[in-house]
């Protein structure tokens, strides 16, 4: 991931309609288009997991989007933790 100063990491957990219509990646091409290194992946219960780091304000868009993610998914809650 990102190593540049003032970089920042969060840990995201992606709830609702979030499998089987691209969030991964549409998360990853948005990140990306932001500036921000992520690693999504599925869970086992069927919400997405993200890890991303970048600057505050890229990782603030990144998380604004991931509220809403791709037009296929519905989001329903979106946990963050903040390292």
């Amino acid at each position: 991931m990102a190593e540049e100063e003032g970089a920042k990491k969060v840990i995201l957990n992606i709830y609702g309609r979030v499998q089987g219509v691209g969030f991964r990646y549409a998360a990853q091409k948005k990140a990306a288009k932001f500036g921000v290194a992520c690693a999504p992946c599925n869970e086992p219960d069927g919400s997405v997991f993200i890890e991303a780091e970048g600057a505050p304000e890229a990782l603030e868009r990144f998380i604004k989007w991931c509220h809403r993610g791709p037009w296929s998914a519905k989001v329903t809650r979106v946990e963050v933790r903040r390292l």
